[in-house]
């Protein structure tokens, strides 16, 4: 993470929690406390026959309710403080949704555009290298996250089968053919145009042509922007890391989709022959929509653009994309958020039933597997919505409440 990315912001949701839950000091340490923080140094010989030397790290924060679980991150601005706080982020949205997981981060500071996929498998297999001891179906289960595919996974999945043999579950998100489950590559935007649709009702906002603006169309906004169109919504504007387009009659989702599935990392949205005229990524969170969904990176909005938002609602789809003064300001403005816990939290959900078909060797089809994403979700949303009324709060307080009582009550009857 480069000096000047702010933090990850969530410590002062997690000290909300506390204070209204009445968690005492030496509590609070245990729950924020890392369980183990891995560093290391990866060497490479590239293609061109230069040197080079990555730095990689795994956070593991939490396995009071379950296995530790969470995303492997291929990007420049990353180190340890980094993945810190977005291992406990993982740890608050397992516990959340209710799985048996607890939660893990960690990756490496390369740029994988700059790679070809012969050094990024040298680099991957490397890193199982350095984690074989660590990670595992009962430990600590690997998924993809920025920057790295269900191709990662299956370099991981066969490295660390060369040592404890044949471990599908050693990591989710896989190729089909390698055990991956049905559904999982839609999952996570699957989960956000779920949560999206319920929030709109309760907010009052009719789906049914409803504008609606993505920031970010990797996976997760690819598959968030398909699905909330077939929901009926118009997305008039989505953006990738360098800018987006934008047609206040609606884009064509179905043909920026195909195309941007056709398309490798490289491409840019500009590149894809659709109707829309350029706009940039700061122009895109302050358009007039009804909803306006952060997929892209953290903090995407900040206090100094805060006041610019125009949406009667955001949707976190990426993890932790409004810094905590923004957060204030948005609160102040009246706009609801859902948090990130909760919204992307489809993603897991499919990667803990993609663990249990493996644990089981056996497979299930995509209904299934789409039936228990969104029973698992709706579940998780009226848990919210519930502590939500009861308590007067905001849809982000009443998830952390939720999340960190259930890991503190894991925590004391596991004992010490």
């Amino acid at each position: 993470m480069s000096k000047s990315t702010p933090k990850i912001c969530s410590e002062s949701f997690l000290q909300g929690a506390f204070d209204v839950l009445a968690i005492d000091e030496q509590m609070q340490h245990l729950i924020r406390s890392p369980h183990r923080e891995i560093s290391f140094e990866i060497p490479i010989t590239l293609g061109d026959g230069s040197l080079r030397v990555f730095s990689g790290y795994r956070i593991q924060h939490d396995h009071s309710r379950g296995p530790f679980k969470g995303g492997l991150r291929y990007h420049p601005d990353v180190n340890r403080e980094h993945f810190e706080g977005l291992a406990q982020l993982m740890t608050w949205k397992t516990a959340l949704v209710d799985i048996p997981f607890g939660g893990a981060k960690g990756g490496i500071n390369c740029d994988p555009r700059q790679l070809s996929d012969r050094e990024l498998e040298l680099l991957t297999k490397k890193l199982t290298q350095r984690l074989e001891c660590v990670i595992g179906p009962d430990v600590d289960i690997l998924a993809p996250d920025v920057g790295t595919n269900p191709k990662t996974m299956a370099w991981i999945y066969d490295a660390y089968s060369l040592v404890h043999g044949l471990e599908p579950a050693v990591v989710t998100a896989k190729p089909i053919q390698l055990g991956g489950s049905q559904g999982r590559t839609a999952a996570t935007g699957r989960g956000v145009a779920l949560v999206t649709s319920w929030a709109a009702d309760m907010e009052g906002i009719e789906l049914e042509g409803a504008t609606v603006a993505i920031q970010g169309f990797g996976n997760v906004g690819r598959f968030a922007a398909k699905f909330l169109s077939d929901y009926g919504a118009t997305i008039v504007a989505v953006s990738d890391s360098k800018g987006g387009l934008y047609n206040e009659d609606g884009l064509n989702t179905a043909s920026l989709f195909e195309a941007a599935e056709k398309t490798d990392r490289r491409t840019s949205l500009y590149d894809l022959k659709v109707d829309g005229q350029k706009l940039d990524n700061e122009a895109l969170l302050s358009l007039d929509v009804d909803i306006l969904i952060p997929a892209a990176m953290e903090n995407a909005i900040t206090d100094e653009n805060a006041k610019d938002v125009n949406a009667r609602m955001i949707v976190e789809a990426a993890n932790v994309p409004i810094t905590c003064k923004a957060t204030n300001i948005l609160a102040d403005s009246g706009i609801p958020v859902i948090p990130d816990i909760l919204a992307n939290a489809g993603g897991v959900i499919v990667s803990y039933l993609e663990w249990v078909q493996n644990r089981q060797r056996y497979r299930w089809d995509e209904e299934r597997v789409n039936h228990e994403l969104e029973a698992t979700l709706r579940r998780a949303w009226d848990a919210v919505l519930e502590r939500k009324q009861k308590e007067s709060n905001t849809y982000r307080e009443a998830a952390y409440l939720i999340a960190v009582e259930r890991v503190k009550e894991a925590i004391e009857m596991r004992g010490f």
